[in-house]
């Protein structure tokens, strides 16, 4: 595939001896958003965690296969780079509540010890609260706490975080299942804008929101990749009978 930023060949994740994920094969193009979809307990999320190897911070936790970021195999590089690189959102906003939202979204430099002059400190947090759309609502209270915002604010700085440390990819897993519908919105909005600059990978339960968001969906089952494709073409035309079944609530 052209321009393919994450690709991932014969790939497999174990907890212990529980076969997790089994011999994935998908490449995920630049600029493009993904949605990963699956009943629960199908691998998504631990897949998710694989690709910034976040998988491995478990205890028993293995995995083995390619995982390429621009063709380099992330197992091979060093841990921190990799998540450098590929930024992640929680399903719940995390931010440090000790934090002032200033220095939430510069947290990243912070924690692994990268300094910054003062102008580029304040350069990196306008651009990256713009980019999530919050600047304009935070500008004047940017030394409050993080905590002082609303669920779908805090889910943005949380977003602003990620992309203050400008990575290539940015991974969601189901980033707006706490939050309330007008905030949703909000945040699937801002996945069109964020795609000019990044590639996006949602996990979510979702499938309205698969259908809203994504370019691609790949769904996943009992660890399986059983498709991936255009996502309109996969929710009006699916090729595998079980994904017939799970978009028509056959099972879920």
């Amino acid at each position: 595939m052209e321009n393919t930023v994450i690709k991932s060949k014969n790939f497999n994740a174990y907890f212990g001896d529980n076969h997790v994920v089994k011999n994935v094969n998908i490449e995920i193009p630049k600029n493009h958003v993904i949605a990963v979809m699956g009943p629960s307990g199908c691998g998504k999320t631990t897949y998710l965690r694989c690709i910034n190897r976040m998988h491995e911070l478990i205890p028993g936790a293995t995995s083995n296969g390619e995982m390429d970021l621009n063709g380099e195999n992330v197992y091979d590089m060093h841990p921190i780079f990799v998540r450098l690189k590929i930024g992640m959102v929680f399903q719940r906003p995390n931010p440090f509540p000790n934090l002032s939202i200033h220095d939430n979204v510069i947290a990243g430099y912070k924690l692994n010890g990268i300094k910054l002059h003062k102008d580029d400190r304040e350069r990196i947090v306008e651009h990256s609260l713009k980019r999530v759309a919050l600047w304009n609502e935070v500008k004047d209270s940017l030394t409050k706490k993080g905590s002082f915002l609303s669920g779908g604010q805090q889910q943005r700085l949380c977003i602003a975080r990620a992309v203050a440390m400008e990575p290539e990819v940015l991974l969601f897993d189901e980033p707006t299942s706490a939050l309330d519908p007008i905030s949703t919105s909000t945040v699937e909005e801002l996945f069109h804008e964020l795609k000019t600059n990044y590639t996006l990978i949602i996990v979510t339960h979702n499938m309205q929101q698969a259908a809203r968001v994504s370019d691609r969906t790949a769904f996943f089952y009992m660890g399986e990749l059983v498709e991936y494709d255009d996502t309109k073409q996969m929710f009006t035309n699916p090729k595998d009978s079980r994904t017939q079944n799970y978009i028509t609530g056959r099972f879920s």
